[in-house]
């Protein structure tokens, strides 16, 4: 060492006391990664049953939806070309931490996550996911994340309400149509119109499935840190209208849909754009 850098070192150990902390720049991601089901696929957004990644809620590019991504552009962050998609429609939580795995194979340092409408919406309620299962398989997958990404950050959305799917279409025969055909959602939106005791019961422990699904979503987040960031459930609360869904289905989200779920869940993470992390100043010895 010569004298100079001797001098340096020993000048530096003097400046920082032990102890002291350092400013880090702003959380700025590079590539953002969408994960979960048809509707970060953005499925039935701009075609007859097919993905529309383009008008994903987080990662689509249309100006239309101005999804996450675009948004994140807007304000200067550099994720320009690095926008992937790998939500699945149908996927459920036992394929999330295939999702996570790739999105690790392709360094993305952000990831959205939206998904368990298709651990609810199941052929009859005994299929449903188990809230305790779900939740076992979202904190493994998160888990893998962490590991394969230790500085990367998580933007969780809460699932929206299904019955909230069945109250603005029950009464449109078109949707009810649709409904049957496809057999959309059985567990929520079979026999529609019916008024029966047995019914109601019925999609109130499906809307109660979901919701216990979201508490679960909250927990794991927050057992995550800070790196993670659920929403509060303000998908869940969103009292979207028939304008919202696609014509082709009258359950997946239409552009417009899209777009309320980017400026809502937008809305709770853009902190992170401002905010700037402390970490420990290394204490160096003279």
């Amino acid at each position: 060492m010569t004298a100079l850098t001797g001098l340096t070192a020993l000048t530096t150990a003097w400046a920082i006391p032990a102890g002291a902390t350092r400013t880090a720049e702003p959380w700025r991601p590079v590539i953002m990664a969408a994960l979960g089901d048809s509707i970060s696929a953005g499925f039935n957004a701009c075609g007859w049953y097919l993905p529309c990644t383009s008008r994903s809620w987080s990662t689509g590019d249309h100006q239309s939806v101005r999804s996450q991504y675009v948004r994140l552009r807007a304000v200067g962050v550099a994720v320009a070309g690095n926008n992937v998609n790998l939500a699945v429609p149908g996927s459920t939580s036992a394929d999330l931490a295939g999702q996570v795995t790739r999105a690790v194979g392709r360094r993305a340092d952000y990831v959205t996550v939206l998904i368990g409408a298709q651990d609810a919406c199941v052929s009859e309620e005994r299929l449903m996911t188990p809230v305790a299962v779900y939740e076992r398989r979202v904190a493994e997958a998160l888990a893998l994340f962490r590991a394969g990404r230790p500085g990367g950050r998580v933007f969780v959305a809460s699932i929206p309400d299904v019955k909230r799917l069945w109250q603005i279409g029950r009464k449109n025969p078109v949707a009810r149509g649709f409904w049957a055909v496809g057999r959309i959602c059985p567990t929520m939106l079979a026999r529609p119109t019916s008024t029966s005791a047995a019914d109601r019961a019925r999609r109130d422990r499906v809307r109660a499935r979901v919701a216990d699904y979201n508490a679960a979503l909250a927990r794991v987040c927050a057992a995550y840190g800070p790196a993670c960031r659920f929403d509060g459930d303000e998908v869940f609360r969103q009292r979207f209208t028939i304008g919202h869904l696609s014509k082709w289905d009258f359950f997946h989200p239409n552009a417009a849909g899209q777009k309320l779920i980017a400026e809502k869940t937008y809305a709770m993470m853009r902190d992170w754009l401002t905010e700037e992390d402390t970490e420990p100043a290394p204490v160096l010895v003279p």
